[in-house]
């Protein structure tokens, strides 16, 4: 059986380096103590008002994501290497989508087949052509990363639509030094708390009318999205306007605000609805989320949406299993972070492997997110297995399979005391028109379960402060 990588101890047991100062605070520190500092950070939680709506739940009831108060630290160098390694990627991602919508070098090169882009349900013909400002579609992206040993991170997902949890990662931090100072005097620990900075300055640099003072805005779906606490949280620390759908028209190709001093352009668009309910003139007529016409002004150049619409040419779980090949066609380089093995069901060749392996391998639908349509073949009984059977047989370019990672664990307080949970790690890279900003960190996401490899909060996962040592 292999042995799974603890991000704090080596295989002998000795604590690494990075986690040293960590491990003699924890055992200094009575759990009693742990327990009540945790119960102040649910507090301190429940108080600001940080929850989440599960969509499909009866009554969809608003509740807290669970949140460990012990530190994953990462060392500056682990860092450095892997955010060289997101900047390469989103570069591959926005060249492929600028791409797909433009010439299609990279279908005629046979590099992607063509079905994954026109049969996609993200693919958007109203984009074909459609030059964006600086040729950007992705500015920001949140990538998902695993690791399984010492020295190796793997890129699990791309999240280039509207990636969701970086509110967790700045509340977390705040939460932790209110309630830990003693402990970060123990660290020299990377600041997170510029990401807002950095998220403005990058909105402001992609504006169709350039200046030192384009009006950006945040577009929400309104109080019963799921993220709704986010966005509301972004547009107080950017210190922009948070819209909804009504508080905007479009005239003459142009979008205004509506205010108590009447009509106010707007030349930035940070949406956080779906390309579907944007505009109902052009998608959903049934959408009353977003702005009539608003597709109308975005053709015509006279504002800039963020995340471009189509973006999720890009991120379903098929073209996933491309990137390494799509970042070396765009950038003739070698992929700094690897892909998880990728399984294409597909293909008659990979599906019958699939078949054959089923209670080993992860089975996931190519558009499913939050965890939901998987299979964790060794968690699964002999019922769940023969009903994916079935679902893989009647439709197998749905799904993908992958081995079953061995994700590295990281110290976690559970009623026990502190034990080992599987993590991952959603950094936000940031892509502006001058150049791309990565604050040191991003949302580490964590299995609550013992022996779950679910980190979803959906599914019952929390979330945990990310450390990024200075040196």
């Amino acid at each position: 059986m292999r042995r799974i990588f603890d991000e704090m101890s080596g295989e002998d047991g000795t604590i690494r380096p990075a986690y040293e100062a960590l491990q003699s605070w924890l055992e200094k520190m009575p759990h009693e103590v742990l327990e009540q500092r945790r119960k102040e950070a649910e507090f301190i939680f429940r108080r600001i008002g940080i929850t989440f709506a599960v969509y499909g739940e009866q009554n969809s009831q608003e509740r807290l994501i669970p949140f460990d108060i012990v530190p994953r630290i990462i060392t500056h160098d682990e860092w450095t290497g892997l955010a060289k390694g997101l900047e390469q990627r989103v570069k591959a991602l926005n060249l492929y989508i600028n791409d797909v919508y433009g010439k299609r070098d990279v279908l005629r090169a046979g590099i992607v087949p063509e079905e994954l882009v026109f049969q996609n349900p993200a693919f958007r013909p109203e984009m074909n052509g459609q030059r964006v400002p600086h040729d950007l579609y992705v500015h920001i992206a949140g990538i998902d990363i695993v690791r399984t040993d010492p020295n190796t991170f793997y890129v699990l997902e791309d999240n280039a639509r509207t990636p969701s949890g970086v509110s967790y990662m700045l509340e977390n931090r705040e939460i932790m030094l209110r309630l830990f100072p003693e402990l970060f005097s123990l660290h020299k620990v990377a600041p997170v708390d510029k990401y807002a900075d950095d998220l403005l300055a990058t909105l402001r640099s992609l504006s169709p009318r350039g200046g030192s003072e384009p009006n950006v805005a945040i577009l929400t779906p309104g109080i019963y999205n799921s993220a709704y606490y986010e966005h509301s949280f972004l547009a107080d620390k950017l210190g922009v306007d948070l819209v909804e759908g009504r508080d905007l028209f479009v005239k003459d190709n142009v979008v205004f605000m509506r205010t108590t001093e009447g009509p106010k352009r707007v030349d930035v668009i940070y949406r956080r609805l779906d390309d579907d309910f944007l505009d109902p003139l052009a998608f959903r007529p049934d959408s009353v989320l977003g702005v009539p016409g608003l597709m109308s002004a975005y053709q015509a150049g006279n504002v800039t949406l963020t995340n471009a619409v189509g973006t999720g040419v890009a991120d379903d779980k098929a073209v996933y299993s491309y990137m390494p090949d799509i970042i070396r066609f765009y950038l003739s380089e070698e992929p700094i972070l690897p892909n998880v093995p990728t399984y294409r069901c597909r293909e008659p060749e990979h599906l019958k492997y699939v078949l054959d392996h089923l209670p080993e391998l992860v089975v996931k639908e190519v558009h499913g997110s939050g965890g939901y349509g998987m299979l964790v073949g060794p968690k699964a009984d002999k019922a769940q297995i023969e009903v994916f059977r079935a679902k893989l047989k009647h439709d197998p370019a749905n799904f993908i399979a992958q081995p079953t990672l061995a994700l590295s664990t990281c110290p976690t307080l559970v009623e026990e005391g502190v034990a080992p949970r599987h993590v991952d790690l959603r950094p936000f890279i940031l892509s502006g028109s001058d150049k791309v900003r990565i604050v040191p960190g991003g949302l580490t996401r964590v299995a609550m379960k013992e022996g779950s490899l679910v980190v979803n909060s959906s599914q019952g996962g929390g979330t945990k402060d990310t450390w990024v040592l200075d040196t």
